[in-house]
């Protein structure tokens, strides 16, 4: 499939709609997204990248109202939302019944509003809210460019072209579903911003 550039977004919202897996650039490094509602296309992600069973992909959100109806607490996100959009991850609660084929077995969903307006353009485009990881093999560097996702990936991607990405390191995660929230890992996004302390350990 070919490299597009911006003027065909659209092209990419399609490609989206109908169950491809495409690569995308976020304001981190270049991802890999799927129709967050499809479990044949979320499974073709977890394939491509070659990644072990049980880690789960995130949501890509424009705007954050479009995930709302999908978590059993949307009020948690209230917390993170000054912060957004933004390399930020937060850790919620899906809700029962929702559709999404991301979500863990502990029934949470990591959710993201990227700080892109190509990357922001794209999610609305298709729904406003898509599946997502890193542009890359397990265990490899992320994608920077259109053309590291070309090199992981070969043809079979449709790659929408966004330019450099690679300035920021990956996104901040925090989980909200635990009183007081935890910081699961660290990234652009501090401790102090989120108004918690430093990382713990996961409890037992």
């Amino acid at each position: 499939m070919p490299v597009v550039g911006p003027e065909s977004l659209g092209e990419v919202a399609s490609a989206l709609a109908r169950g491809d897996v495409v690569a995308i650039p976020t304001e981190t490094v270049y991802g890999l997204a799927a129709r967050a509602d499809d479990r044949e296309a979320v499974g073709r992600m977890a394939m491509l990248k070659g990644r072990p069973s049980g880690q789960p992909f995130q949501l890509l959100v424009e705007p954050v109202e479009a995930v709302l109806p999908l978590l059993a607490d949307a009020g948690a996100l209230e917390r993170v939302r000054a912060l957004w959009p933004g390399p930020l991850t937060a850790v919620v609660r899906a809700r029962a019944g929702a559709g999404l084929a991301v979500v863990t077995e502990q029934g949470t969903v990591g959710v993201r509003q990227p700080d892109d307006a190509l990357a922001r353009a794209v999610i609305e485009a298709a729904g406003g809210v898509i599946a997502a990881t890193s542009a890359n093999l397990s265990g490899e560097d992320p994608a920077t460019t259109a053309r590291d996702v070309v090199r992981r990936f070969g043809g079979e991607l449709l790659v929408l072209d966004g330019g450099e990405r690679g300035g920021l390191s990956p996104s901040t995660v925090v989980d909200l579903t635990r009183d007081p929230p935890v910081l699961l890992r660290a990234g652009p996004i501090t401790a102090g911003e989120l108004g918690i302390r430093g990382p713990s350990p996961p409890s037992a």
